[in-house]
Protein backbone atom coordinates (compact mmCIF):
# COMPACT_ATOMS: atom_id res chain seq x y z
CA UNK A 1 0.00 0.00 0.00
CA UNK A 2 2.57 2.52 0.70
CA UNK A 3 4.61 1.92 -2.70
CA UNK A 4 0.97 3.01 -4.25
CA UNK A 5 0.50 5.99 -1.60
CA UNK A 6 3.34 7.48 -1.24
CA UNK A 7 3.98 8.25 -5.51
CA UNK A 8 0.38 9.76 -5.39
CA UNK A 9 1.19 12.02 -2.21
CA UNK A 10 4.65 12.82 -4.36
CA UNK A 11 2.75 13.68 -7.44
CA UNK A 12 0.02 15.86 -5.66
CA UNK A 13 2.79 17.65 -3.72
CA UNK A 14 5.14 18.37 -6.68
CA UNK A 15 1.92 19.79 -8.29
CA UNK A 16 1.14 22.07 -6.18
CA UNK A 17 4.94 23.44 -5.92
CA UNK A 18 4.89 23.66 -9.83
CA UNK A 19 1.99 25.57 -9.41
CA UNK A 20 3.34 27.61 -6.75
CA UNK A 21 6.45 27.80 -8.38
CA UNK A 22 5.99 28.68 -12.04
CA UNK A 23 3.61 32.07 -11.23
CA UNK A 24 6.47 33.09 -8.89
CA UNK A 25 8.99 32.19 -11.42
CA UNK A 26 7.28 34.17 -14.25
CA UNK A 27 6.42 37.20 -11.86
CA UNK A 28 10.03 37.74 -11.06
CA UNK A 29 11.14 37.89 -14.70
CA UNK A 30 8.25 40.38 -15.39
CA UNK A 31 9.52 42.40 -12.25
CA UNK A 32 13.04 42.22 -13.38
CA UNK A 33 12.01 43.19 -17.05
CA UNK A 34 9.62 46.23 -15.36
CA UNK A 35 11.99 47.66 -13.27
CA UNK A 36 14.73 47.95 -16.55
CA UNK A 37 11.80 49.31 -18.69
CA UNK A 38 11.04 51.91 -15.39
CA UNK A 39 14.58 53.28 -15.45
CA UNK A 40 15.03 53.14 -19.94
CA UNK A 41 11.84 55.66 -19.54
CA UNK A 42 13.31 57.63 -16.38
CA UNK A 43 16.27 58.16 -19.21
CA UNK A 44 14.37 58.99 -21.85
CA UNK A 45 12.53 61.38 -19.94
CA UNK A 46 16.14 62.80 -19.01
CA UNK A 47 16.99 63.18 -22.87
CA UNK A 48 14.09 64.30 -23.98
CA UNK A 49 14.33 67.61 -21.63
CA UNK A 50 17.69 68.27 -22.42
CA UNK A 51 16.19 67.66 -26.09
CA UNK A 52 13.35 70.02 -26.17
CA UNK A 53 16.10 72.91 -25.64
CA UNK A 54 18.44 71.49 -28.24
CA UNK A 55 15.58 71.91 -30.68
CA UNK A 56 14.23 74.84 -29.32
CA UNK A 57 15.77 77.63 -31.39
CA UNK A 58 18.16 77.57 -34.22
CA UNK A 59 20.85 79.36 -32.53
CA UNK A 60 20.78 77.36 -29.64
CA UNK A 61 20.61 74.17 -30.75
CA UNK A 62 24.11 74.06 -32.05
CA UNK A 63 26.03 74.25 -28.05
CA UNK A 64 22.91 72.39 -26.25
CA UNK A 65 23.36 69.37 -29.42
CA UNK A 66 26.71 69.26 -28.71
CA UNK A 67 25.96 68.90 -24.94
CA UNK A 68 23.06 66.50 -25.69
CA UNK A 69 25.06 64.34 -27.69
CA UNK A 70 27.94 64.05 -24.65
CA UNK A 71 25.79 62.77 -22.66
CA UNK A 72 24.61 60.84 -24.62
CA UNK A 73 28.48 59.04 -25.74
CA UNK A 74 28.57 59.08 -21.86
CA UNK A 75 25.50 57.27 -21.55
CA UNK A 76 26.57 54.62 -24.21
CA UNK A 77 30.13 54.31 -22.83
CA UNK A 78 29.03 53.55 -19.09
CA UNK A 79 26.11 51.43 -19.71
CA UNK A 80 26.37 50.35 -23.03
CA UNK A 81 22.76 50.98 -23.71
CA UNK A 82 22.38 52.93 -27.57
CA UNK A 83 20.59 56.06 -27.44
CA UNK A 84 19.41 59.17 -29.34
CA UNK A 85 17.39 61.80 -30.78
CA UNK A 86 15.59 61.91 -33.64
CA UNK A 87 13.68 63.67 -35.77
CA UNK A 88 10.12 63.15 -37.25
CA UNK A 89 11.73 62.68 -40.30
CA UNK A 90 14.05 60.00 -38.68
CA UNK A 91 17.40 62.57 -38.80
CA UNK A 92 19.41 62.55 -36.13
CA UNK A 93 19.77 65.32 -33.96
CA UNK A 94 22.35 63.68 -31.50
CA UNK A 95 22.91 59.51 -31.35
CA UNK A 96 25.70 57.54 -29.66
CA UNK A 97 27.72 55.52 -30.66
CA UNK A 98 28.14 57.38 -33.54
CA UNK A 99 27.53 54.37 -36.27
CA UNK A 100 24.01 53.72 -34.94
CA UNK A 101 21.22 55.08 -37.05
CA UNK A 102 17.15 54.70 -36.84
CA UNK A 103 16.46 51.69 -38.89
CA UNK A 104 14.01 51.54 -41.80
CA UNK A 105 11.94 49.02 -39.92
CA UNK A 106 11.69 46.41 -36.92
CA UNK A 107 11.39 47.44 -33.28
CA UNK A 108 13.11 49.93 -32.81
CA UNK A 109 11.19 51.78 -35.99
CA UNK A 110 7.88 50.93 -34.25
CA UNK A 111 8.54 52.52 -30.79
CA UNK A 112 9.89 55.53 -32.68
CA UNK A 113 6.40 55.22 -34.50
CA UNK A 114 4.43 54.87 -31.36
CA UNK A 115 6.21 57.94 -30.54
CA UNK A 116 5.72 60.69 -32.95
CA UNK A 117 1.89 59.56 -32.19
CA UNK A 118 2.73 61.50 -28.93
CA UNK A 119 2.38 58.18 -26.91
CA UNK A 120 5.09 56.59 -25.23
CA UNK A 121 5.68 52.97 -27.04
CA UNK A 122 3.85 49.81 -25.81
CA UNK A 123 5.85 47.75 -23.33
CA UNK A 124 7.74 45.32 -24.85
CA UNK A 125 7.45 41.62 -24.90
CA UNK A 126 8.59 39.85 -21.94
CA UNK A 127 12.37 38.61 -22.50
CA UNK A 128 12.90 35.18 -21.30
CA UNK A 129 16.57 34.00 -19.79
CA UNK A 130 17.07 31.57 -22.95
CA UNK A 131 16.17 34.94 -25.38
CA UNK A 132 19.35 37.19 -26.73
CA UNK A 133 16.95 39.83 -27.08
CA UNK A 134 17.05 44.03 -26.89
CA UNK A 135 14.84 46.06 -25.06
CA UNK A 136 13.77 49.39 -26.59
CA UNK A 137 11.84 52.35 -24.96
CA UNK A 138 10.93 55.45 -26.89
CA UNK A 139 9.38 58.66 -25.33
CA UNK A 140 8.11 61.70 -27.58
CA UNK A 141 9.60 65.10 -26.76
CA UNK A 142 6.63 67.67 -27.17
CA UNK A 143 7.06 71.19 -27.55
CA UNK A 144 3.41 73.75 -27.86
CA UNK A 145 1.50 70.35 -27.98
CA UNK A 146 3.32 68.85 -30.69
CA UNK A 147 6.08 66.08 -30.98
CA UNK A 148 9.38 68.12 -32.30
CA UNK A 149 11.56 64.88 -32.00
CA UNK A 150 11.72 61.30 -30.02
CA UNK A 151 14.05 59.52 -27.70
CA UNK A 152 15.40 56.09 -28.91
CA UNK A 153 17.14 53.90 -26.32
CA UNK A 154 18.06 50.25 -27.38
CA UNK A 155 19.77 48.31 -24.26
CA UNK A 156 20.96 45.01 -24.18
CA UNK A 157 18.94 42.76 -21.31
CA UNK A 158 21.90 40.58 -20.78
CA UNK A 159 22.55 41.52 -17.23
CA UNK A 160 18.44 41.25 -16.56
CA UNK A 161 18.36 38.40 -17.88
CA UNK A 162 21.16 36.77 -15.82
CA UNK A 163 19.12 38.06 -12.89
CA UNK A 164 16.29 36.13 -13.61
CA UNK A 165 17.93 32.55 -14.63
CA UNK A 166 19.43 33.66 -10.76
CA UNK A 167 16.45 34.39 -9.33
CA UNK A 168 15.10 30.95 -11.18
CA UNK A 169 17.83 28.95 -9.43
CA UNK A 170 17.07 30.27 -6.19
CA UNK A 171 12.97 29.53 -6.50
CA UNK A 172 14.51 26.15 -8.13
CA UNK A 173 16.67 25.21 -5.03
CA UNK A 174 13.94 26.37 -3.03
CA UNK A 175 11.34 24.19 -4.67
CA UNK A 176 13.76 20.96 -4.19
CA UNK A 177 14.11 21.97 -0.95
CA UNK A 178 10.33 21.84 -0.43
CA UNK A 179 10.24 19.06 -2.47
CA UNK A 180 12.57 16.76 -0.63
CA UNK A 181 10.83 18.00 3.09
CA UNK A 182 7.55 17.36 1.78
CA UNK A 183 8.56 13.61 0.64
CA UNK A 184 10.38 13.35 4.29
CA UNK A 185 7.20 14.55 5.87
CA UNK A 186 5.34 11.86 3.20
CA UNK A 187 7.67 9.40 4.42
CA UNK A 188 6.97 9.63 8.29
CA UNK A 189 3.07 10.27 7.30
CA UNK A 190 2.58 7.64 5.50
CA UNK A 191 4.71 5.41 8.16
CA UNK A 192 2.54 6.91 10.57
CA UNK A 193 -0.42 5.60 8.98
CA UNK A 194 0.49 2.36 7.47
CA UNK A 195 2.02 1.14 10.42
CA UNK A 196 -0.95 -0.53 12.06
CA UNK A 197 -2.14 -1.44 8.72
CA UNK A 198 1.35 -3.64 8.73
CA UNK A 199 0.96 -4.76 11.88
CA UNK A 200 -3.09 -5.25 11.28
CA UNK A 201 -1.94 -7.58 8.08
CA UNK A 202 0.99 -9.30 10.19
CA UNK A 203 -1.80 -10.28 13.06
CA UNK A 204 -3.91 -11.46 10.47
CA UNK A 205 -1.80 -13.47 8.50
CA UNK A 206 -0.78 -15.35 12.20
CA UNK A 207 -4.13 -16.02 12.85
CA UNK A 208 -5.04 -17.44 9.51
CA UNK A 209 -1.91 -20.02 9.84
CA UNK A 210 -2.87 -21.02 12.91
CA UNK A 211 -1.96 -18.71 15.82
CA UNK A 212 -5.02 -17.67 17.48
CA UNK A 213 -3.52 -16.29 20.05
CA UNK A 214 -2.27 -13.27 18.45
CA UNK A 215 -3.40 -9.98 18.85
CA UNK A 216 -2.38 -6.44 17.39
CA UNK A 217 -1.44 -3.94 20.00
CA UNK A 218 -3.56 -0.67 20.11
CA UNK A 219 -0.21 1.83 19.44
CA UNK A 220 -0.19 5.03 17.19
CA UNK A 221 -1.60 5.63 14.08
CA UNK A 222 -4.63 7.47 13.17
CA UNK A 223 -7.84 7.14 15.84
CA UNK A 224 -9.81 5.19 12.58
CA UNK A 225 -7.35 3.07 12.62
CA UNK A 226 -6.81 2.69 16.43
CA UNK A 227 -10.29 1.74 17.01
CA UNK A 228 -10.17 -0.67 13.84
CA UNK A 229 -7.67 -2.39 15.62
CA UNK A 230 -9.27 -2.66 18.67
CA UNK A 231 -12.28 -3.73 16.99
CA UNK A 232 -10.34 -6.43 15.25
CA UNK A 233 -9.00 -7.57 18.67
CA UNK A 234 -12.77 -7.84 20.02
CA UNK A 235 -13.27 -10.28 16.41
CA UNK A 236 -10.06 -11.98 17.26
CA UNK A 237 -11.39 -12.53 20.98
CA UNK A 238 -14.77 -13.88 20.03
CA UNK A 239 -13.40 -15.97 17.16
CA UNK A 240 -11.09 -17.76 19.35
CA UNK A 241 -13.72 -18.03 21.71
CA UNK A 242 -16.32 -19.76 19.67
CA UNK A 243 -13.13 -22.08 18.11
CA UNK A 244 -12.33 -23.12 21.59
CA UNK A 245 -16.22 -23.80 22.62
CA UNK A 246 -16.00 -26.07 19.02
CA UNK A 247 -13.08 -27.77 19.86
CA UNK A 248 -14.14 -28.69 23.57
CA UNK A 249 -17.62 -29.99 21.94
CA UNK A 250 -15.86 -32.29 19.57
CA UNK A 251 -13.36 -33.33 21.97
CA UNK A 252 -15.97 -33.94 24.96
CA UNK A 253 -18.62 -35.21 22.12
CA UNK A 254 -15.96 -37.87 20.82
CA UNK A 255 -14.93 -38.52 24.72
CA UNK A 256 -18.43 -39.50 26.33
CA UNK A 257 -19.18 -41.56 23.44
CA UNK A 258 -16.08 -43.53 23.39
CA UNK A 259 -17.67 -45.27 26.65
CA UNK A 260 -20.74 -46.19 25.25
CA UNK A 261 -19.19 -47.20 22.23
CA UNK A 262 -16.60 -49.60 23.12
CA UNK A 263 -20.07 -50.99 25.79
CA UNK A 264 -21.56 -51.53 22.27
CA UNK A 265 -18.84 -53.20 20.87
CA UNK A 266 -17.53 -55.87 23.71
CA UNK A 267 -21.61 -56.71 23.68
CA UNK A 268 -21.65 -57.27 19.71
CA UNK A 269 -18.03 -59.72 20.08
CA UNK A 270 -20.52 -61.73 22.89
CA UNK A 271 -23.10 -61.96 20.67
CA UNK A 272 -20.68 -63.04 17.89
CA UNK A 273 -20.29 -66.14 20.17
CA UNK A 274 -24.10 -66.93 20.15
CA UNK A 275 -23.87 -67.26 16.30
CA UNK A 276 -22.83 -69.32 13.91
CA UNK A 277 -19.20 -68.91 12.80
CA UNK A 278 -18.56 -66.64 9.95
CA UNK A 279 -22.00 -64.60 10.07
CA UNK A 280 -21.37 -62.23 7.88
CA UNK A 281 -23.65 -59.42 9.22
CA UNK A 282 -22.06 -59.70 12.37
CA UNK A 283 -18.92 -59.27 10.75
CA UNK A 284 -19.80 -56.12 9.06
CA UNK A 285 -21.06 -54.53 11.92
CA UNK A 286 -17.61 -55.47 13.92
CA UNK A 287 -16.00 -53.50 11.13
CA UNK A 288 -18.24 -50.56 10.69
CA UNK A 289 -18.18 -50.14 14.74
CA UNK A 290 -14.60 -50.28 14.66
CA UNK A 291 -14.23 -47.70 12.17
CA UNK A 292 -16.41 -45.17 14.15
CA UNK A 293 -14.36 -45.66 16.86
CA UNK A 294 -11.54 -44.93 14.76
CA UNK A 295 -13.13 -41.93 13.71
CA UNK A 296 -13.86 -40.68 17.38
CA UNK A 297 -10.38 -41.01 18.05
CA UNK A 298 -9.22 -39.00 15.06
CA UNK A 299 -11.68 -36.56 16.09
CA UNK A 300 -10.39 -36.34 19.80
CA UNK A 301 -7.07 -36.15 18.25
CA UNK A 302 -8.03 -33.52 16.15
CA UNK A 303 -9.23 -31.44 18.72
CA UNK A 304 -6.14 -31.59 20.86
CA UNK A 305 -4.03 -31.02 18.18
CA UNK A 306 -5.58 -27.58 17.28
CA UNK A 307 -5.35 -26.51 21.04
CA UNK A 308 -1.83 -27.97 21.77
CA UNK A 309 1.32 -25.83 21.92
CA UNK A 310 3.96 -26.82 20.17
CA UNK A 311 7.02 -27.70 22.02
CA UNK A 312 9.96 -26.71 19.73
CA UNK A 313 13.80 -27.54 19.97
CA UNK A 314 16.11 -27.88 17.82
CA UNK A 315 15.79 -31.30 15.98
CA UNK A 316 17.67 -33.64 13.34
CA UNK A 317 15.37 -33.96 10.75
CA UNK A 318 17.21 -36.09 9.17
CA UNK A 319 17.65 -38.10 12.18
CA UNK A 320 13.99 -38.34 12.71
CA UNK A 321 13.09 -38.74 8.56
CA UNK A 322 15.40 -42.25 9.19
CA UNK A 323 14.40 -43.47 12.27
CA UNK A 324 10.21 -43.00 10.90
CA UNK A 325 11.54 -44.87 7.58
CA UNK A 326 12.84 -47.78 9.79
CA UNK A 327 9.64 -48.05 11.54
CA UNK A 328 7.52 -48.21 8.46
CA UNK A 329 9.42 -50.59 6.59
CA UNK A 330 8.25 -53.69 7.73
CA UNK A 331 4.76 -52.47 6.77
CA UNK A 332 5.88 -51.54 2.88
CA UNK A 333 7.74 -54.80 2.56
CA UNK A 334 4.36 -56.84 3.55
CA UNK A 335 2.56 -54.41 1.13
CA UNK A 336 5.20 -55.46 -1.45
CA UNK A 337 6.45 -51.57 -1.76
CA UNK A 338 9.75 -50.53 -1.61
CA UNK A 339 10.51 -47.66 1.07
CA UNK A 340 13.86 -45.68 0.89
CA UNK A 341 14.92 -42.73 2.61
CA UNK A 342 17.70 -40.09 1.63
CA UNK A 343 17.92 -38.31 5.16
CA UNK A 344 21.26 -36.28 5.22
CA UNK A 345 21.85 -34.62 8.57
CA UNK A 346 20.09 -31.41 8.65
CA UNK A 347 18.71 -29.28 11.51
CA UNK A 348 15.65 -27.03 12.14
CA UNK A 349 13.29 -25.97 15.19
CA UNK A 350 10.60 -28.69 15.08
CA UNK A 351 7.71 -30.49 18.42
CA UNK A 352 9.76 -33.97 17.67
CA UNK A 353 6.55 -35.79 18.56
CA UNK A 354 4.50 -33.32 16.45
CA UNK A 355 6.67 -33.79 12.99
CA UNK A 356 7.08 -37.63 13.80
CA UNK A 357 3.66 -38.12 13.87
CA UNK A 358 3.08 -36.31 10.50
CA UNK A 359 5.57 -38.07 8.93
CA UNK A 360 3.42 -41.10 10.19
CA UNK A 361 0.36 -39.96 8.55
CA UNK A 362 2.23 -38.81 5.61
CA UNK A 363 4.48 -42.39 4.86
CA UNK A 364 1.56 -44.07 5.78
CA UNK A 365 -0.80 -42.62 2.99
CA UNK A 366 1.90 -43.10 0.56
CA UNK A 367 2.08 -46.85 1.31
CA UNK A 368 -1.62 -47.36 1.44
CA UNK A 369 -2.16 -46.17 -2.35
CA UNK A 370 1.23 -47.44 -3.83
CA UNK A 371 0.66 -50.60 -5.48
CA UNK A 372 2.98 -53.73 -5.21
CA UNK A 373 6.73 -53.09 -6.70
CA UNK A 374 6.56 -49.81 -6.65
CA UNK A 375 8.43 -47.57 -4.48
CA UNK A 376 8.09 -44.73 -1.93
CA UNK A 377 10.79 -42.07 -1.29
CA UNK A 378 11.75 -40.00 1.73
CA UNK A 379 14.03 -37.19 1.07
CA UNK A 380 15.25 -34.83 3.55
CA UNK A 381 16.81 -31.34 2.36
CA UNK A 382 17.37 -27.63 2.81
CA UNK A 383 16.05 -24.50 1.69
CA UNK A 384 16.90 -21.52 2.98
CA UNK A 385 15.00 -20.69 6.14
CA UNK A 386 13.25 -23.86 6.17
CA UNK A 387 14.01 -27.40 6.24
CA UNK A 388 11.80 -30.38 4.30
CA UNK A 389 10.78 -33.93 4.62
CA UNK A 390 9.41 -34.47 0.68
CA UNK A 391 7.88 -37.98 0.60
CA UNK A 392 6.75 -39.38 -2.84
CA UNK A 393 4.96 -42.09 -4.11
CA UNK A 394 4.44 -43.55 -7.30
CA UNK A 395 0.35 -44.53 -6.81
CA UNK A 396 -2.50 -43.12 -8.90
CA UNK A 397 -1.56 -39.44 -7.85
CA UNK A 398 -4.32 -37.03 -7.55
CA UNK A 399 -5.98 -34.79 -10.00
CA UNK A 400 -6.23 -30.67 -9.79
CA UNK A 401 -9.43 -30.64 -7.88
CA UNK A 402 -7.99 -33.21 -5.22
CA UNK A 403 -5.40 -31.56 -4.70
CA UNK A 404 -7.03 -28.30 -3.79
CA UNK A 405 -9.21 -30.45 -1.23
CA UNK A 406 -6.69 -33.02 0.46
CA UNK A 407 -6.04 -32.30 3.93
CA UNK A 408 -9.52 -30.99 4.27
CA UNK A 409 -11.03 -33.11 7.53
CA UNK A 410 -13.23 -36.33 6.24
CA UNK A 411 -12.42 -35.43 2.75
CA UNK A 412 -10.93 -38.75 1.03
CA UNK A 413 -10.92 -39.35 -2.96
CA UNK A 414 -13.64 -41.22 -4.39
CA UNK A 415 -11.63 -43.87 -6.23
CA UNK A 416 -10.02 -44.18 -2.97
CA UNK A 417 -13.28 -45.09 -0.39
CA UNK A 418 -12.39 -48.96 -0.43
CA UNK A 419 -8.99 -48.07 1.32
CA UNK A 420 -9.02 -48.08 4.95
CA UNK A 421 -8.66 -44.12 6.92
CA UNK A 422 -11.57 -41.48 8.69
CA UNK A 423 -10.08 -39.21 6.34
CA UNK A 424 -8.71 -36.86 9.25
CA UNK A 425 -4.92 -37.46 9.52
CA UNK A 426 -3.54 -35.69 6.99
CA UNK A 427 -6.18 -32.82 8.85
CA UNK A 428 -4.20 -33.65 12.19
CA UNK A 429 -1.07 -33.67 10.64
CA UNK A 430 -1.88 -30.00 9.08
CA UNK A 431 -2.92 -28.59 12.75
CA UNK A 432 -0.07 -30.02 14.39
CA UNK A 433 2.69 -28.35 12.41
CA UNK A 434 1.26 -25.16 11.83
CA UNK A 435 1.11 -24.62 15.65
CA UNK A 436 4.80 -24.82 15.63
CA UNK A 437 5.51 -23.06 12.04
CA UNK A 438 5.47 -25.17 9.86
CA UNK A 439 3.23 -26.26 7.29
CA UNK A 440 2.14 -29.92 4.63
CA UNK A 441 1.78 -29.20 0.98
CA UNK A 442 0.89 -31.37 -1.89
CA UNK A 443 1.84 -31.75 -5.57
CA UNK A 444 2.00 -33.59 -8.79
CA UNK A 445 5.19 -36.18 -8.93
CA UNK A 446 5.02 -37.08 -12.58
CA UNK A 447 4.53 -39.78 -14.86
CA UNK A 448 2.24 -40.73 -11.43
CA UNK A 449 2.05 -40.11 -7.84
CA UNK A 450 1.98 -38.11 -5.20
CA UNK A 451 4.70 -35.23 -3.34
CA UNK A 452 3.91 -34.28 0.06
CA UNK A 453 6.38 -31.93 1.53
CA UNK A 454 6.57 -31.39 4.94
CA UNK A 455 8.44 -28.00 5.86
CA UNK A 456 9.49 -26.63 9.28
CA UNK A 457 11.44 -23.40 9.96
CA UNK A 458 15.43 -23.37 10.32
CA UNK A 459 15.24 -20.79 12.82
CA UNK A 460 13.45 -20.15 15.95
CA UNK A 461 12.37 -16.42 15.05
CA UNK A 462 10.62 -18.02 11.76
CA UNK A 463 8.13 -20.40 14.16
Amino acid sequence: MRTRLLPLLIVLMAAVLLALGIPLAVSLAAAQQQNLVVDRIDDTAYFAAMARIAVATPSGSRDEGRTLSRELESYHDVYGIQAGVFYPNATSVAHAPANWYMPEKGEVRDAFGEALLSRRSHDPKQVWPWQDHRLVVASPVIRDGDVVAVVVTDSPTGQMRSRILYGWLVIGAGEIAAMLLAVGAALRLTGWVLKPVRVLDATTHDIATGRLKSRVAVAGGPPELRRLTRSFNEMADNVEDVLEQQRAFVADASHQLRNPLAALLLRIELLAFELPEGNEEIASVQTEGKRLAQVLDDLLDLALAEHTEADLRLTDIGALAAERVAAWSPTAEAKGVRLVGACPPTTAWADPVTLSSALDAVIDNAIKFTPKDEQVEVTVASNGDTSTVVVTDYGPGLTDEELARVGDRFWRSGRHQNIKGSGLGLSISRALLAAGGGSISYGRHEPHGLTVTVAVPRSASAS
